[in-house]
């Protein structure tokens, strides 16, 4: 883990936790106490979006296809 700091120092320091980031510091953000959001240096979650995109990908191929008929790019912006 690295550095907790709030939503409101992050925004008031986010240059300096930038620095910290590309140091290779890993930085939570929280809100009200709770973590919400993480900065990582590039690279430190690839494993996690590879691993993301491939479950995605095996739930597509396995979804069924879904025939909706015929529909135009004017459909999409028809008033009804």
């Amino acid at each position: 883990m690295g550095a907790a700091v709030t939503a409101a120092d992050a925004n008031r320091n986010f240059s300096a936790l930038l620095g910290q980031v590309k140091g290779g510091r890993t930085v939570t953000i929280t809100s009200h106490g709770r973590a919400v959001a993480r900065m990582v240096p590039v690279g430190a979650g690839s494993g996690v979006t590879s691993a993301a995109r491939t479950a995605l990908f095996d739930r597509l191929r396995a979804a069924p296809v879904q025939d909706l008929g015929g529909w135009t790019r004017d459909d999409l912006y028809e008033d009804s």
